[in-house]
């Protein structure tokens, strides 16, 4: 029997996952609407730890409940990447905290993705981006 070759088969789900958008919220008016926000981690550090993904689990398992129940399920991910954490990295590392902040979220991002949660990733935001923070600051 030959062996299970996991990073071939995540890999094609992942990508249809992707390519058909297959979390995104739909726009269907007739359903009701849900809505699942899980803390978002801060992308101060190196990939995720042991306990965002045990959060993040349960938060999927309802999500998708709510799906299959026949609601329209938002369910977004973001990253806090404004103030304290990022700049103690920065000046710890003395990296721009920007250029921290954008490769840890890309870690952050793809380790998620392995897990294989069901976030809208057509709404992902970050804190330090201005299209978000101008609506806090006004």
């Amino acid at each position: 029997m030959a062996g299970f070759d996991h990073k071939t088969i995540d890999q094609k789900w992942q990508e249809y996952w992707d390519r058909e958008q297959t979390f995104a919220t739909p726009t269907d008016r007739t359903r009701p609407k849900y809505y699942v926000l899980d803390m978002f981690p801060y992308p101060s550090g190196d990939g995720l730890h042991v306990g965002h993904p045990k959060g993040y689990t349960a938060t999927d398992v309802v999500a998708r409940a709510k799906r299959m129940m026949g609601f329209n399920v938002l369910r977004v991910m973001g990253w806090d990447s404004f103030g304290l954490p990022a700049e103690r990295r920065a000046e710890r590392t003395g990296e721009h905290p920007s250029v921290i902040t954008a490769r840890n979220i890309n870690t952050f991002k793809g380790q998620l993705k392995k897990l294989g949660l069901s976030y809208d990733w057509t709404r992902e935001l970050a804190t330090s981006d201005p299209k978000y923070y101008k609506w806090t600051q006004w």
